[in-house]
């Protein structure tokens, strides 16, 4: 009898299963009224050179590739990285590069992010109408903090579209090199005047920071944390001091923001057992807030850009389930230079290429796919998996990736799941496997 009510139960679950596919299959189209409801959590920061200039036609290829796909997050700094100096000098303003990043996110279809940084020249310390890009990284003087929060506010003004906003970069400038640690009342006092210009601008703007480098150390480090350490090493406690300077001293923030490198240098076995440290700065995030946590930028040991192409998109395939599992918000993946279709880890090949601006699998098969299957609006949990393998699974998809250089046969959420070496893999569940999650999670 048991067996039989089993049977009914799972019946019974397909047919609500199928009923909330159907409903969930229908087209939906992002409306920034909506919210953070659809905010799409993954996307990729424009730097030195990017998609928005080349040859006419392989612009064209990718900003059509770009449009067609799912909208994402498209990162843009007000100076340096691809853009000039947007103001040389005290109220003479050049927006002409920005003007035209900006054009391209708006005609590609992108959900636009500000990040004001860098400063120019004349704030700090440097020549009016120079421009030293030896000195891009050199933070403003506090004398020219309300400088820069006015020039703030008229970027919020130029780009009335633009609702997210990300004050400066990795305390970039905000090092005391006296004291050998950061000096993060500095850079709250240039935060909380960025944050009212900001708002003054528009009060629907959302501002977020501090985008600290949770840098790691080796352990027995004298600046290790005691508290944020693990396998992989341990976070500088300098870093943790800063971030909580900021968030104590904040006037407000919207969401949080940081980076990261995972690498073999701090102690993890491997590459891959590197990618904990992302996990681990994650949970300790969500201890010290409750804000949207936002990586804008996260590296995998450099060491794997020497790698085979299938290891080296496992490994970073590895480190986005890590940040989607952990409690990541939103990520941002920092644009590699432009190169060849053999580049594994390119979003488009060289648009300055009469053939160029062809989208690469690495935008179209794991960003995109992201995007469409594991937006922080779904819960996104790590599944069990055989040792070598890792694997998130949203609904009805599983991701799984092989992160050995042997192939891998096992079962996987009831799905039985041959791997080659380094193999990512996308796996549709059939619907019966949910029925099955249902009845197990309802009746045990």
């Amino acid at each position: 009898m048991g067996r039989v009510i089993r049977v009914v139960l799972v019946a019974v679950a397909a047919l609500l299963v199928t009923a909330v596919t159907l409903a969930a299959s229908l087209p939906y189209v992002f409306d920034e009224g909506d919210g953070d409801s659809a905010w799409p959590g993954w996307g990729f920061t424009h730097t030195q050179f990017s998609a928005d200039d080349g040859e006419p036609a392989a612009v064209d290829t990718i900003a059509d590739a770009l449009k067609a796909g799912p909208p994402m997050l498209q990162s843009q700094h007000i100076m340096g990285w691809g853009v000039d100096n947007p103001e040389p000098a005290p109220g003479q303003y050049n927006f002409a590069d920005l003007d035209l990043r900006m054009d391209f996110i708006q005609r590609t279809g992108g959900v636009p992010v500000i990040v004001l940084c860098c400063s120019p020249d004349w704030m700090k310390g440097g020549e009016e109408g120079e421009t030293d890009w030896d000195n891009l990284e050199v933070a403003p003087l506090p004398e020219h903090f309300a400088d820069f929060a006015a020039l703030s506010k008229k970027v919020a003004q130029r780009y009335p579209y633009v609702r997210h906003f990300v004050v400066w970069n990795e305390f970039k400038g905000f090092f005391d090199d006296e004291r050998k640690r950061w000096r993060a009342e500095d850079y709250t006092d240039l935060y909380n005047a960025v944050y009212d210009a900001v708002k003054e601008a528009n009060p629907e703007n959302q501002v977020g920071g501090p985008y600290l480098d949770f840098a790691s150390l080796p352990p027995n480090s004298p600046d290790a944390s005691e508290e944020l350490h693990g396998a992989w090493g341990a976070v500088d406690q300098r870093v943790l001091d800063a971030f909580t300077y900021w968030n104590q001293h904040r006037k407000g923030a919207d969401f949080v923001v940081v980076d990261g490198h995972a690498t073999t240098t701090t102690g993890a076995s491997n590459e891959f057992a590197a990618l904990e440290e992302f996990g681990a700065v994650g949970a300790w995030l969500q201890k010290q807030t409750d804000l949207p946590i936002w990586w804008t930028e996260w590296y995998v040991d450099p060491a794997s850009l020497d790698f085979p192409p299938e290891h080296q998109v496992a490994l970073r395939v590895s480190a986005m389930i890590e940040l989607a599992s952990t409690g990541a918000q939103t990520v941002l993946y920092w644009n590699p230079y432009p190169k060849g279709a053999d580049c594994a880890i390119c979003l488009w090949t060289d648009t300055w290429k009469p053939d160029g601006g062809q989208p690469l699998p690495f935008l179209t098969d794991v960003i995109e796919r992201f995007v469409r299957e594991f937006p922080p609006d779904v819960e996104r949990r790590k599944v069990p998996a055989a040792d070598g393998l890792v694997a998130l699974e949203a609904g009805r998809t599983l991701l799984v990736v092989n992160i050995t250089d042997a192939p891998i046969s096992a079962t996987v959420h009831r799905q039985q799941i041959e791997m080659s070496p380094y193999e990512v893999k996308w796996v549709t569940l059939p619907r019966w496997v949910e029925a099955l999650d249902w009845v197990d999670d309802t009746f045990g």
